[in-house]
């Protein structure tokens, strides 16, 4: 340690400081002023937000925005502006602030010198006076154009405006009280899908006004190639499927097909017996070139697929549960949302105590609204359940890790790849979530002879104040009082003894008062085969205990798996299978070979870098792919969840 370190660090142990060190010390730096906190109040004026998202080859988004200052900000002589970083859905400060260049700040012709705020370094303090009556800013969002820079959102062919990127906000007011004037140019002969509505679209749209709030919920899919299909249900509430695409070939979807997605409108207006939109807009781009989402809002959703999600119908069943997921959020997580994750403005931080709820529920209405749809089969669904229930049921991260506590996990890893995913745990509270509540569902049916199900939760819980915009926050005990509304039981300990406590299998009794067990057999199911296909990969999770692409890359990998033990780790590419150089085929060879004679471990050369090892796996209990078989004799009331209500 260097001397001066050395004495300041005894003299602070021993309480003294020498004059002369004292002297020495850097003085702290001021702090900036505060930031006001959100106050529910309406802000005086207009914004307008005008973007040019006409750059798709260098990928920028030019923004005007004028924003007036109130004669508070003139008296005080600084006017605080926010960039939004806790945007809805994401459960995390995911705001794009490093993508935002250029900023320019004028008044009257004459520029203003904004400041960055040194702590909250998504406000801005900008001078004002009397003489400043409205700001002018000019900046660019310089969005991703290779991968590893974040989510792709402008392609050749397609323009994903998503408005907290392109805005910013004054500090101070809730936002449902900022009244903002929008437009976007897009290139020439482009269409554009959005749930904000407009007296005229064309290269250059101009919105009606709406609140921030809304403004922010209502993303943009502008494309070159653009079909739009209606879905409006009986209710008579408009409903759309906006689609973009890479190419036009990609928009040619069937009746039959267009069909499903009318069903899955009316089932869940069925089952919700309610809806909380004007109208609902799902904004669907079907690419590879586009950054893949699945975003939530009240009056649409962000959704993306594969090229052949139409084309190839029979392929790109696993993908069509994301729709329905999407569209249940406007009622769960939207409408309803867990009290923790309201916020007055897109700068207070969050909290996702009951994402269980928000997510895991959706997970669940998902997959059943997909089957009862048409979107997905009985059997894709039940192969989509059981894959989920072993992976789950298999995961080691479970040991030590509760799964409410993963609800903390946005915020922990923000999505960031993880080293292994299997021992750390995730944002398990999507898919465990999803196996809670169809335990909760089965147990329901039975307990009440099957006259009630969770259907009947949904629609008191969710189906509240039809054609209501507010928000209606819920807590725990909201959501356990509901449950002994529709069926008496203890459901508190039901669910904190799912949640809050270590256990060594998933809640797999919905499978089995369902009238199903989870087995493993040596064929793959359809599900499986079309994942793989997806993701161009090999899956032997469930026996090897790893994934691994065309080209012998590892993938995903299972904590002590054989594998694992080995010293197989994802990224390590496998170069040889029993002493032959690798393909898929060899590696599935080796391991129906191992059974057949258990002295015989599967052999691999694997290369990690400039690294290349041999390991032997001792592996012999062949492939195993999980299945849902029926317990005989036993109510089959999976079928009944899956089945469409009339």
């Amino acid at each position: 340690m260097p001397p001066l370190r050395l004495l300041a660090a005894l003299t602070a142990f021993s309480g003294l400081v020498s004059p002369a060190l004292a002297q020495s010390q850097p003085m702290p730096l001021p702090m900036p002023a505060p930031i006001p906190e959100p106050q529910d109040r309406p802000f005086p004026g207009n914004l307008t937000v005008s973007v040019d998202a006409t750059d798709t080859v260098h990928h920028v988004m030019s923004i005007h925005e004028t924003v007036p200052v109130p004669k508070e900000a003139q008296q005080k002589g600084e006017m605080i502006l926010l960039y939004p970083m806790w945007i809805p859905g994401d459960h995390s400060p995911t705001g794009v602030l490093e993508q935002l260049a250029s900023l320019r700040v004028q008044s009257g012709g004459r520029t203003l010198e904004w400041k960055r705020d040194t702590v909250n370094v998504a406000a801005f303090h900008i001078p004002v006076s009397t003489s400043t009556p409205t700001l002018d800013l000019h900046f660019q969002l310089l969005t991703p154009i290779a991968p590893g820079q974040g989510r792709m959102v402008m392609t050749p062919s397609i323009v994903n405006v998503q408005w907290d990127q392109v805005s910013l906000y004054p500090a101070g007011y809730f936002t449902r009280g900022i009244t903002v004037q929008p437009s976007v140019r897009v290139p020439h002969g482009w269409q554009i899908g959005s749930a904000l509505r407009a007296g005229t679209y064309g290269d250059e749209t101009h919105f009606n006004a709406t609140t921030y709030n809304t403004l922010v919920d209502s993303p943009i899919y502008a494309g070159r190639y653009f079909r739009k299909f209606d879905l409006t249900g009986p209710d008579h509430v408009p409903v759309s499927l906006d689609v973009v695409a890479d190419d036009p070939d990609s928009l040619d979807a069937t009746p039959q097909q267009i069909a499903a997605h009318q069903n899955l409108v009316r089932q869940a207006t069925s089952l919700f017996g309610s809806h909380h939109y004007d109208h609902y807009d799902f904004l669907l781009a079907l690419t590879e070139e586009l950054g893949s989402i699945g975003l939530e809002h009240h009056q649409s959703s962000e959704n993306s697929a594969a090229p052949g999600y139409f084309t190839e119908w029979d392929k790109t069943f696993p993908e069509r549960d994301l729709l329905a997921h999407e569209y249940t959020h406007s009622w769960n997580g939207k409408y309803r949302r867990p009290a923790d994750l309201w916020a007055p403005n897109f700068n207070t931080a969050q909290r996702g105590s009951m994402l269980w709820v928000y997510e895991g529920q959706t997970q669940y209405w998902g997959n059943v609204l997909a089957a009862r749809s048409g979107l997905v089969t009985k059997d894709q669904g039940l192969e989509a359940l059981a894959y989920m229930a072993a992976s789950y049921d298999n995961q080691t991260g479970r040991q030590w890790r509760p799964l409410e506590d993963t609800t903390n996990d946005p915020v922990i890893a923000q999505r960031a790849p993880l080293s292994w995913r299997d021992w750390q745990r995730s944002e398990d509270y999507y898919v465990e979530g999803q196996l809670v509540w169809l335990d909760a569902d089965a147990l329901i049916r039975k307990l009440s002879n099957d006259h009630k199900s969770l259907d009947d939760f949904a629609k008191a819980f969710f189906g509240t104040n039809s054609g209501s915009f507010v928000v209606s926050p819920y807590q725990f005990d909201d959501v356990v009082a509901t449950l002994n509304s529709v069926q008496p039981y203890d459901w508190a300990k039901f669910l904190h003894e799912r949640l809050d406590t270590i256990q060594p299998h998933a809640p797999l009794n919905g499978l089995t008062n369902g009238g199903y067990k989870l087995v493993y057999t040596s064929k793959p199911t359809s599900f499986v085969k079309a994942s793989e296909a997806a993701r161009h990969a090999t899956d032997l999770s469930f026996s090897l205990g790893l994934t691994v692409n065309g080209a012998g890359r590892v993938g995903r990998e299972h904590w002590m798996s054989p594998a694992f033990k080995a010293g197989v780790v994802p990224g390590m590419t496998i170069v040889a299978v029993n002493d032959m150089s690798f393909t898929p085929q060899r590696l599935l060879h080796a391991v129906t070979d191992a059974q057949k004679d258990p002295k015989q471990d599967i052999r691999l050369i694997v290369k990690s870098g400039d690294h290349v090892t041999t390991v032997s796996i001792p592996y012999h209990d062949g492939l195993r792919y999980p299945h849902l078989e029926r317990i005989a004799g036993t109510p089959d009331r999976l079928s009944a969840i899956y089945a469409p209500r009339p």
